[in-house]
C-alpha cells in the first residue's frame, strides 16, 4: 500500500512553504513515484498535519493520488494541547480515538491510510489497542494499522490481536540495531515491509565522526560506476535488505527526493552491501 520511498513531513513547518509551494512539492514527489507521506500528530508542535491539510484543501483531487501515514500515542506538553500536563505515552482506546479524529480534522480528509502507534507504551493494553483499531476500521476512519519503534516481541503481541502492516524503525548505514534485535527478521518472516526512518542517520552520514567518514568513503566508491551520490547509495543499501524496507526521506529539497528514488534502479551485490556493513561496524565478518 506504500510507495517504495516515503516522504517524511516531520520538518514541514521548518520549510516555510506557502500553500501553493506546498502543493507543488507534493505534486513533484508524486511525479517521482513517492505517493506515501509520513506524519505524526505531534510533528511541528502539532502543526504539520494542518499544514499538509491546507495543501490538500487547496488542490482538489490531490488526496486521491496519495497515501497518508500518521502516528499517535504520545502526549506532549504543547500550547496546541493545553490539556497535556506531562510528556508521556498513551495508547488507551480513548486517546487513540480522539487522536485520529484530531488528525482527520487537521489533514482535512475522511480517512487515514495507515495509522501507527508512535512509541511503545509501557502501560499498553494490547486488547484495548486492538479494540480501538477495530472501531476505527469499522468507522472507515483508518484503513490499515502498524507500529513504530516497537520491538519484535511488542509487535507480535499486538499483531496476534489485530493485523499490522508495518513496523517503522530507525535503520541506516550508521544505525543497525534493527539488524541485530530481530526486528527486520520478523518483518521478512511475516512479509510485512518495515518503514525506515532517518535513512541518512539524521544527516550524520555527512558529518565528521569516524564511523560516518568510513561509511561515506565506501558509499562514494560504490556510487561512482552509477554516477550516484553517497545519499543514493545509502538508500540502495537499505533497500537491499530482504525485508524490503520503505525508507522515509526527511528533506524539503526535491533533489533529495530524486536521490532517494534513484536508488530504486541501483542493484547492490551481497559483497558491496557487506562492505558498507563492515565500514559501519568497524570490523570484518568473523
Amino acid at each position: 500500500m506504500l510507495s517504495p520511498v516515503v516522504a517524511g513531513l516531520w520538518r514541514l513547518h521548518e520549510w516555510r512553504l506557502e500553500v501553493p509551494a506546498r502543493v507543488r512539492w507534493i505534486e513533484q514527489a508524486i511525479e517521482l513515484g513517492i505517493t506515501s507521506f509520513d506524519h505524526a500528530d505531534l510533528y511541528g508542535g502539532y502543526t504539520v498535519e494542518a499544514l499538509f491539510g491546507e495543501a490538500l484543501a487547496a488542490a482538489p483531487g490531490l488526496r486521491e493520488r496519495l497515501q497518508i501515514v500518521t502516528k499517535c500515542g504520545i502526549r506532549l506538553v504543547s500550547p496546541a494541547r493545553p490539556a497535556h500536563r506531562l510528556n508521556h505515552y498513551d495508547s488507551s482506546r480513548a486517546h487513540l480515538l480522539a487522536s485520529v479524529d484530531a488528525s482527520l480534522q487537521a489533514l482535512r480528509t475522511d480517512r487515514i491510510d495507515l495509522l501507527l502507534i508512535h512509541r511503545p507504551d509501557p502501560l499498553a493494553e494490547p486488547d484495548e489497542i486492538a479494540e480501538a483499531f477495530r472501531a476505527l476500521h469499522k468507522a472507515g476512519k483508518v484503513l490499515a494499522f502498524g507500529v513504530s519503534n516497537h520491538s519484535a516481541a511488542q509487535f507480535a503481541a499486538l499483531h496476534r490481536r489485530h493485523p499490522l502492516a508495518t513496523n517503522q524503525v530507525e535503520f541506516s548505514p550508521l544505525q543497525m540495531k534493527a539488524l541485530a534485535d530481530g526486528t527486520l527478521e520478523q518483518c521478512t518472516d511475516l512479509q510485512l515491509p518495515p518503514m525506515a526512518w532517518s535513512p541518512l542517520a539524521r544527516g550524520r552520514l555527512f558529518g565528521d565522526d569516524e564511523q560516518a567518514r568510513r561509511v561515506r568513503v565506501v558509499l562514494e566508491d560504490l556510487g561512482r560506476p552509477h554516477g550516484a551520490s553517497a545519499a543514493t547509495m545509502a538508500y540502495a543499501w537499505i533497500l537491499r535488505h530482504p525485508s524490503r524496507p520503505r525508507p522515509i526521506t526527511g528533506s524539503g529539497r526535491v533533489e533529495a527526493l530524486r536521490e532517494a528514488v534513484a536508488a530504486l534502479a541501483i542493484p547492490m551485490s551481497r559483497e558491496d552491501w557487506t562492505r558498507v556493513w563492515v565500514a559501519s561496524m568497524g570490523h570484518g565478518v568473523a
